[in-house]
């Protein structure tokens, strides 16, 4: 193992620039787990996901949907989403970031 301390700051540096893009940034992967910083700009056109996930909202504010359920969400709140669950962020102020932890098996536990 390389590292086990992983700051916002330098996985942010590794965000693409562009808008377009998925912003997502891996800092680190064990087994199933995979730990990466997401900081979408503009609109969040990401798909359901193979493994179980739980993001941490370390900045911004604004709603969630999750097969069609509505919530708004601050920092320091946690989102679990369960594999393959339709969801996004939306209304999301500029300068949201979440930390997310993929895990498990393909299809979820």
């Amino acid at each position: 193992m390389t590292d086990w301390l992983f700051s916002r700051e330098d996985t942010e540096r590794a965000l693409p620039d562009r808008e377009i893009t998925m912003r997502f940034a891996e800092a680190f992967r064990h087994g199933t787990m995979r730990l990466g910083l997401y900081a979408p700009r503009g609109s969040d056109t990401q798909r359901p996901h193979a493994q179980d996930e739980l993001y941490i909202v370390v900045a911004g504010s604004g709603r969630f949907i999750k097969d069609g359920e509505e919530r708004s969400f601050a920092p320091n709140d946690a989102i679990f989403v369960e594999a393959g669950a339709d969801h996004r962020f939306f209304d999301f102020t500029p300068d949201f970031a979440a930390w997310v932890v993929f895990w498990g098996p393909s299809g979820g536990e």
